[in-house]
C-alpha cells in the first residue's frame, strides 16, 4: 500500500509532463533533423557500448 501512495503521484505527475511536453513541442517550431541526429548519436553509444563492453 505504501509503494502505491509513493508511485501513483509520481506516474501522475510525469504523466502530465509528458502531455505539456507534447502541446508545447506541437506548437513550436522544432529542427526535427538535430533531435533526430541527438538521438541517434545516444543510440548509437548504447549500442557500442552493448556490442563492446567499452564505455
Amino acid at each position: 500500500m505504501i509503494r502505491l501512495v509513493i508511485i501513483l503521484p509520481i506516474v501522475v505527475v510525469a504523466w502530465m509532463l509528458l502531455v505539456k511536453l507534447i502541446s508545447d513541442v506541437k506548437k513550436a517550431n522544432v529542427d526535427w533533423t538535430g533531435v533526430t541526429t541527438f538521438i541517434g548519436f545516444i543510440a548509437l553509444a548504447f549500442w557500442l557500448r552493448h556490442i563492446t563492453g567499452m564505455g
